[in-house]
């Protein structure tokens, strides 16, 4: 099933539906691993992106429980990223390769890469509590799943609604307040905030995409491209901490001033792009845009009642026909 929250149904059933989903998703891949436990872990990571994600539309009527699955999903997440953190790193060098400028830098990169395959294979040899960890994934993911069922919403469309729009607002607030943050300070942990607030409004508009399909889906196209943009730009920071905290392991000072050449071009030219699309990604006002969201949840999921009202009346009318014909 698509993931989306299908306003015509009872929110909190949908909700509880989507979540164990996702649930069951990630814990498939993490017990099947039909592609290896580091590919089970990448696949099973993204699903509990979309969870937290999705934990986020109930947080102003269910901060609790919202703040307890989302460390639990959190704190599960991290204990699975060594080694996939460590191949991010490797992909990293492989996409800046594909931009390289000159022969020597590709040659510099090709080391670079070289070097952080050899250092992925070495922590993923001497990760050897890995099953275990993934066992005690699984075992969380299970917990998550039953938790769910303590879950209590008010489900009328006005009260859903107002809760959609007030959780949409304080994610559009925050992304707004990482962009002013990227335009003033230009530093890593504001891209980061930023690429989150946009990962999260992509995931929103999926969920929400039947309460307008076309201009949910064309606002999710571009949410996603601002995310891939800030997902390289994030990891050419990550792999900058590297190269600052182990410089030894990239050889010589050319290969290194090479190397770090290569980050600060691309990361400076993604950094332009990302500030560009992230304007026309959020434009709008939060306060208008949530206002839109709650409007337009509310019309879709009363739309189905004033069918259904229209049809009982349409078949009440005929059965009064046919009994004056019967007459």
């Amino acid at each position: 099933m698509p993931f989306r929250v299908r306003p015509a149904k009872p929110f909190t059933e949908e909700f509880r539906a989507i979540a164990r989903r996702q649930l069951s998703h990630a814990t498939a891949f993490l017990q099947e691993q039909p592609e290896g436990p580091h590919e089970a872990i990448h696949n099973a990571r993204k699903k509990f992106k979309r969870l937290r994600a999705l934990y986020r539309l109930i947080q102003p009527d269910a901060k609790e429980f919202r703040r307890r699955e989302n460390a639990r999903i959190r704190d599960m997440a991290g204990t699975l990223s060594t080694v996939r953190d460590a191949t991010a790193l490797v992909e990293t060098l492989n996409y800046l390769a594909g931009e390289a400028s000159s022969p020597e830098e590709l040659k510099a990169l090709a080391f670079a890469s070289k070097v952080l395959t050899e250092r992925r294979d070495r922590i993923a040899a001497e990760e050897t509590d890995l099953p275990a960890k993934i066992a005690a994934a699984v075992a969380e993911c299970r917990e998550a799943s039953a938790a769910l069922d303590e879950l209590s919403l008010e489900d009328s469309p006005k009260k859903t609604a107002k809760r959609l729009a007030k959780a949409w607002r304080k994610q559009r607030l925050r992304a707004h307040e990482a962009l002013e943050a990227c335009e003033e300070n230009a530093d890593a942990e504001a891209f980061h905030a930023l690429r989150k607030s946009g990962q999260t409004y992509w995931i929103h508009l999926s969920l929400l995409n039947e309460v307008w399909p076309s201009a949910m889906a064309a606002k999710q196209r571009e949410a996603k491209q601002l995310v891939d943009i800030l997902g390289h730009e994030h990891d050419l920071s990550v792999l900058t901490e590297l190269v600052n905290e182990s410089p030894e392991l990239f050889g010589d000072s050319d290969t290194l001033a090479l190397l770090i050449g290569a980050i600060i071009t691309r990361q400076q030219a993604l950094r332009r792009e990302a500030l560009e699309r992230a304007e026309e990604v959020f434009a709008d006002s939060a306060a208008d845009e949530s206002a839109l969201i709650a409007a337009l949840w509310e019309k879709a999921a009363t739309a189905p009642r004033r069918e259904r009202e229209k049809a009982k009346r349409k078949n009440s009318g005929n059965g009064q026909l046919a009994h004056q014909l019967r007459g």
